[in-house]
C-alpha cells in the first residue's frame, strides 16, 4: 500500500460526485505500507454523514487480471464473509480508469490490525479463513496465483546475483524441492479454490468490543485481495500460519498460536490426510514465496512515495526453520 501515483482531492471530486452514489469526496490520504499498489483512504459526505472507503490504483495488475479479484471480493461479501465490497458506479461498473491506470473503490472495514496477535486472534482468523474457502467454492472465475511456482522460476535467476553462496544454495535447493512437490500426484490432488494467498497480520482487522466488564476483539475482516488466486487451500493456510503463528524468535512456529489457528480452521473444514502429509512442504512453499518476492522488491525496487521494502532476511530465516521440521 505504497503511493506510486499521487492523487489529490481535486483530481477526483467531480468524478466521485458525478459517477457514484456515495456523496461528495471530502478527504483523501495515502496509506503507508505494502509495496504493490497506490492506496488511499477516501472520505465522503452523504446526507450529512461521513462515509469511509478505500481507493486503489493498480500499478502492476492489468485491467484484464483485475476482474477476478474484484468479483471474488463481491462474491465473498455477498456470502457474508467480512471483506471489502467493491463500489459500483451509476453504470454498475466496479473497475475504472484513473490517471491512465486501473482503479477501484471498496468499502472500508471496521477495526485495527493486531500485529502482536495471541492465540484468540489466531483462532478467529483460522475459523474465518475456512469459511472463506468454502464460500468461494461456487465462485465461477478461475485465475492462477500469479506469485506461484512459475513466478518463482522466473524471479530466482534475477535475484541470485545479489546473494552470497549459502543463500544461493538454499534458494536453488528449495526451488528444486518445490518443483518436485508441485509435480507430484499428491500435490495435484489437494483441495483448491479461491485463496487469499497473502493473509498477513496487516491484512486483517479486529474490531474491539466489550460486553460488561469483558473486553475482546471481534474479527473486523480480511482485506487486500490483490494477490488472490485459484490455489491449494493448504497453501493459503500455510502462508497464514507462517505470519500469524511465529514464536518470540520470529522464525519458529509457536505451538499455542498454531494449534489455535489449525483447530478452528479444521472445525469448519477438516484437512484431508493428503493435506496433513503435505503440511511441512507447504509451509516451506509459503516461506519460499515471500522470500523470493522480498528479495525481488529489495534488490530490484521501484520508485514510490512512502515505500519501505520489507527485509528479505525475515523469510530466509523462516524457510530455514521450516526445512528443519
Amino acid at each position: 500500500m505504497a503511493v506510486f501515483t499521487p492523487i489529490e482531492l481535486a483530481d477526483i471530486s467531480a468524478w466521485i460526485s458525478q459517477d457514484f452514489n456515495i456523496g461528495q469526496a471530502s478527504e483523501i490520504r495515502g496509506i503507508h505500507g505494502g509495496i504493490e499498489n497506490s492506496n488511499f483512504f477516501l472520505d465522503t459526505v452523504k446526507d450529512g454523514k461521513k462515509r469511509e472507503y478505500v481507493l486503489t490504483i493498480f500499478e502492476r495488475l492489468s485491467a484484464q487480471q483485475l476482474p477476478y479479484y474484484l468479483e471474488l471480493m463481491r462474491h465473498l461479501a455477498n456470502k457474508g464473509i467480512p471483506v471489502p465490497k467493491p463500489i459500483e458506479n451509476h453504470k454498475g461498473d466496479i473497475l475504472f480508469s484513473l490517471k491512465g491506470k486501473p482503479a477501484a473503490i471498496v468499502s472500508k472495514l471496521p477495526g485495527i490490525s493486531r500485529l502482536q496477535p495471541d492465540a484468540t486472534h489466531c483462532a478467529l482468523v483460522g475459523e474465518m479463513l475456512a469459511k472463506m474457502h468454502l464460500a468461494g467454492k461456487d465462485f465461477p472465475q478461475n485465475q492462477e496465483n500469479l506469485r506461484s511456482l512459475g513466478w518463482w522460476q522466473k524471479t530466482v535467476p534475477l535475484v541470485l546475483p545479489y546473494l552470497n553462496t549459502s543463500q544461493k544454495d538454499l534458494l536453488t535447493h528449495e526451488l528444486a524441492a518445490q518443483e518436485s512437490f508441485f509435480s507430484s500426484g499428491t500435490y495435484d490432488g489437494l483441495p483448491q479454490g479461491a485463496s487469499h494467498c497473502d493473509l498477513f497480520r496487516d491484512n486483517v482487522l479486529f474490531d474491539p468490543s466489550s460486553s460488561g466488564d469483558i473486553k475482546q476483539d471481534r474479527l473486523g475482516g480480511f482485506f487486500d485481495f490483490y494477490f488472490a488466486g485459484t490455489d491449494k487451500w493448504l497453501f493459503d493456510l500455510a502462508v497464514t500460519a507462517n505470519d500469524w503463528c511465529l514464536a518470540q524468535n520470529k522464525q519458529d512456529l509457536d505451538p499455542a498460536r498454531l494449534d489455535a489457528l489449525l483447530n478452528t480452521y479444521q472445525a469448519v473444514r477438516p484437512l484431508t490426510k493428503e493435506e496433513l502429509a503435505s503440511w511441512p512442504l507447504m509451509l516451506r512453499a509459503g516461506a519460499l514465496r515471500f522470500w523470493v518476492s522480498r528479495l525481488w522488491d529489495f534488490y530490484l525496487p521501484r520508485d514510490a512515495q512512502m515505500l519501505t521494502p520489507h527485509d528479505p532476511l525475515h523469510f530466509e530465516r523462516i524457510l530455514i526453520s521450516r526445512r528443519s521440521l
